[in-house]
């Protein structure tokens, strides 16, 4: 009987193959569609295309710039559309059928020689589009595109997001709304927190493309020991077939209460973990690379903005907060950290470990193979070999590789700042509207490196990573002037001496900070406007800032018997106030204790 069955299975298989190589057949007397690239793959959404509905198209090559879309409709004709072009490595072109027509379609995206991927799909509301995904080169690249989707706000705009679910509910930004038809992404979680976010957007991606992930569990490690981790877990679901949202929240709930910052900070040259290192090269920094902090913080590469005439380059990235707050911030040493001392850290961008199937398993390739090849990017560990001098160094040469101008340099570190005090700003509200909620609460604290890394409320509402950050970001800003001379050949000078140029920013720091400003809410709701040169002063009230306990006043560093300090109510206990003090020297020397 066991036997009957799984011949009954292979059947169905076969038949479903069948199936889906008459979708993909001849459109109007058209040879069937060949892929010039093994890189390149156009997908459209939703999953099953219906008559008189929209149809979303996203071409995506990662390795040739695409150059136009070629869409003919059922009628034979080809359909005039505006296409919006980002990225590269990897390129990709989005467009959209406002109402698409019964019947078949080619879609072909076409390159500077010629075709680079094509796809053939039938508009009948019964017929998915394309063949069952597998994590492949086309694949990976599509993922990078949908991540640089997501957040791909005007560069202008500060985007600071109270979870992810603004920008997966957003059908402009995510390519992958409601991609099955059922109103899924009304009912799942969209909460993850610091470490867990680089794991739940590529868990959504393969829920809904129909593939399997892996996720690993891991220690914390220690002051001379990175993390380790066990086998991996590979959870297929997803790959047997559209699944509903409960079987997504099942899986992400398991993934998110088993990762951690650990899991991004295993040692360089381990091949037993989820992400492994790579080049510091443009081609292989796609959005969808995460970089690990040796402190614990992660981030994801969201977008990078080419060099102009007229403005510096930019590499973007996004993060999320344990109160679940996403941000979207540019390189920079403030946000962006690195250490040389890597014994209870591997630190830099690394790229998550593919999945590859042998015989009838799935498995994650070790190091030696990913040095040969590689999907995205080979194996390296040449960011363990650099200083952070070099390190900094080698990052400004790709995002800025015709030099700075040292004023457009300036302008770009304050603005990053400024980036970092507003986001401060709603860290901060957060933990206060807490205590409005819960008036006679006392958040605990953790003791020694604890108050880090926990659980809680304290995770919730403190802000001791974000306020090392923040001392470190005012500390590189200040330091900009003395860069110039130290390493003049990464600026471009204009025929002025690096002393001039120094003296030149200095003036121009003095008259910036003294004029920008930020606003908060004080304990009594009343606003309260600080000025940057006042934050700067406070630099040694910022080391012990970061307790929930204490009032919103002393967390932005206002003294006592001032105007500012007088609607202050709360205080943290004295036990509390005498721990920050002996943890002081930690924020002084911005540098984290080893656990």
């Amino acid at each position: 009987m066991f036997v009957a069955f799984w011949c009954r299975v292979v059947a169905l298989l076969s038949l479903a193959g069948m199936l889906w190589d008459a979708a993909a057949g001849e459109v109007s007397g058209l040879p069937p569609c060949e892929s010039a690239a093994s890189g390149a793959s156009i997908r459209v959404s939703p999953r099953v295309p219906v008559p008189g509905e929209p149809l979303k198209i996203l071409a995506v090559s990662a390795d040739a710039p695409i150059r136009s879309l070629f869409v003919r409709a059922p009628d034979g004709n080809e359909l005039p559309l505006e296409a919006e072009s980002r990225g590269g490595p990897p390129w990709s072109l989005a467009a959209e059928i406002d109402r698409a027509a019964r019947g078949d379609y080619r879609v072909e995206a076409r390159g500077a020689a010629g075709d680079l991927a094509c796809l053939d799909l039938s508009v009948d509301g019964s017929t998915p589009a394309g063949r069952p995904g597998r994590w492949d080169r086309g694949t990976e690249a599509f993922f990078s595109a949908w991540v640089e989707t997501l957040f791909d706000y005007p560069l202008e705009e500060s985007v600071n997001l109270p979870s992810l679910k603004p920008v997966l509910t957003d059908p402009s930004r995510n390519f992958l709304y409601d991609y099955f038809g059922a109103g899924e992404d009304r009912r799942i979680p969209s909460d993850p927190d610091c470490a867990d976010l680089p794991y739940y957007l590529r868990a959504y991606f393969a829920w809904k493309i129909g593939l399997p992930v892996a996720y690993r569990g891991c220690s914390r490690g220690s002051a001379g020991q990175p993390p380790r981790c066990g086998a991996a877990n590979v959870a297929d679901a997803f790959a047997r077939g559209p699944a509903p949202a409960g079987v997504f929240t099942g899986v992400i709930r398991k993934v998110m209460d088993t990762v951690h910052s650990g899991s991004a900070r295993t040692g360089l040259r381990d091949s037993a973990t989820d992400f492994y290192p790579v080049p510091l090269k443009r081609e292989y920094l796609w959005p969808g690379t995460v970089y690990a902090d040796p402190y614990g913080h992660v981030l994801m590469v969201a977008k990078w903005v080419p060099q102009s005439a007229n403005r510096n380059g930019m590499l973007l990235a996004v993060d999320a907060q344990p109160d679940n707050s996403i941000s979207r911030k540019r390189f920079w040493e403030g946000t962006f950290l690195f250490a040389d001392d890597v014994r209870g850290a591997g630190p830099g961008f690394k790229a998550f470990r593919p999945l590859v199937s042998a015989s009838a398993a799935v498995r994650m390739p070790g190091n030696a193979e990913l040095a040969d090849s590689a999907l995205t990017a080979p194996f390296s560990v040449e960011q363990g070999e650099l200083s952070p001098e070099d390190f900094y160094a080698e990052m400004g040469r790709l995002i800025n590789p015709q030099g700075l101008d040292p004023q457009q340099a300036y302008e770009a570190m304050f603005e990053a700042l400024m980036e970092q005090l507003e986001t401060r700003v709603a860290s901060v509200e957060n933990g206060e509207t807490y205590f409005r909620k819960n008036s006679r609460a006392v958040i605990a604290m953790p003791s020694g490196s604890a108050v880090f890394e926990t659980i809680g409320p304290w995770e919730d509402y403190s802000t001791p990573s974000r306020d090392m950050r923040l001392i470190i970001a005012l500390n590189v800003i200040s330091q900009l002037p003395e860069q110039v001379v130290r390493y003049p050949e990464l600026f471009v000078l204009h025929g002025q001496s690096p002393s001039e140029v120094k003296a030149r920013l200095e003036r121009m720091d003095s008259e910036r900070i003294r004029d920008a400003h930020i606003v908060y809410r004080r304990s009594d709701g009343s606003p309260w406007q600080l000025s940057l040169a006042e934050v700067f002063a406070r630099r040694k009230a910022l080391e012990v800032a970061y307790n929930p306990n204490d009032c919103v006043e002393v967390r932005w560093g206002a003294e006592r018997g001032t105007e500012e300090y007088s609607t202050c109510t709360r205080h943290a206990p004295a036990d509390q106030a005498a721990r920050m003090e002996q943890y002081r020297a930690w924020f002084r020397e911005a540098k984290r204790p080893p656990r």
